[in-house]
């Protein structure tokens, strides 16, 4: 099962969400490293890019040249949604994807996100401006409406469709709900049934269970990950074996554990730089030790300590599988 996004081929179907903070560069090399899946870029967004805000670029680092990548744009303005399109085709990019689902106040008060599934009329107009203003395939994330009084996701992609989007992916979820209750993976089947593009389904897939599940409620083509992978970041090619035969992934034990999560910190500050670096690591070594079931005080120990030495010396234990509340 797969299929192509212009040159790119998703084989097999399986995409690793964009996530604000969370799949910046150096994650998203470590889960590439698996194998598997197309890597979506932290949502940028359009003016401030086209502007060169400090640090938007630097935050983002888009990856735009590396193979299966998508890039994610945002905004309001057609102006700068199609110039920010064209900064990221310019520099190499295969994909742009078009966020229409983000639910953060700050992006749905600027009127972009998912705010635009209110205004679909205009949201066609960046669509249509995005397309035309590259020769690259061009997708769209959005969810189910608004609110449960305006569930139509499926008008949206159908039109859309017609605009030249080459994939939609669903979050079964409205706007107001945000990451509250189930996603509602059959009502994605509404938007499958209207298109012809491919179509992935997005929302509360955090194995392999739970992605079968989703593409038989849904009917969809493949599945996107979000909040699953963190501290998993093979998931997807483990997904990817069970789902549809692509080869196992070593999942990390022990020591080859330690190197994995060492190796991902270390990326992080030599990406950000020492201090930020350190306080952006915390939430990734949390996640990971999550998975562990580190202990308290040793968990507490890592992410207050404020020298990677210090980090990478507790590391060992926290992540060994019977260390408990053991202490450096």
């Amino acid at each position: 099962m797969s299929f192509d996004i212009g040159p790119t081929s998703l084989s097999p179907p399986i995409a690793l969400a964009p996530m604000a903070g969370i799949t910046d560069r150096p994650f998203r090399d470590l889960v590439r490293s698996f194998g598997v899946g197309l890597m979506v870029s932290e949502m940028v967004a359009s003016q401030e890019m086209v502007q060169s805000k400090p640090g938007v670029r630097e935050r983002a680092e888009l990856s735009a040249d590396v193979e299966n990548t998508s890039v994610q744009i945002a905004g309001r303005d057609a102006y700068w949604m199609a110039e920010a399109a064209r900064q990221v085709a310019d520099r190499g990019a295969r994909i742009i994807d078009i966020n229409m689902g983000c639910p953060a106040k700050k992006v749905t008060n600027g009127y972009s996100g998912s705010a635009l599934l209110k205004t679909p009329d205009h949201a066609l107009t960046l669509i249509e401006a995005v397309v035309e203003a590259v020769d690259i395939p061009v997708t769209l994330k959005t969810r189910l409406g608004w609110d449960d009084n305006s569930l139509n996701a499926a008008d949206v992609a159908h039109r859309a469709e017609n605009a030249g989007v080459q994939m939609v992916t669903i979050h079964g979820r409205t706007r107001c709900q945000f990451y509250k209750g189930s996603a509602d993976w059959d009502a994605i089947s509404a938007v499958k049934q209207a298109v012809g593009v491919p179509v992935l389904a997005n929302g509360d897939i955090v194995d392999s269970k739970t992605a079968q599940a989703a593409l038989g409620a849904s009917g969809a083509d493949g599945v996107m990950i979000g909040r699953g992978v963190q501290g998993k970041p093979w998931l997807l090619a483990e997904v990817a074996h069970d789902l549809w035969g692509h080869a196992a992934p070593k999942i990390p034990t022990g020591d080859d554990l330690v190197v994995l999560v060492a190796t991902h910190y270390e990326t992080m500050l030599s990406f950000y730089g020492t201090d930020l670096g350190g306080r952006v690591a915390r939430k990734h070594l949390g996640w990971y030790m999550d998975e562990a079931r580190t202990g308290a005080a040793l968990r507490k120990s890592v992410l207050t300590s404020r020298k990677p030495e210090d980090v990478l010396r507790l590391l060992p234990d926290a992540l060994a599988s019977d260390e408990g509340e053991m202490v450096a």
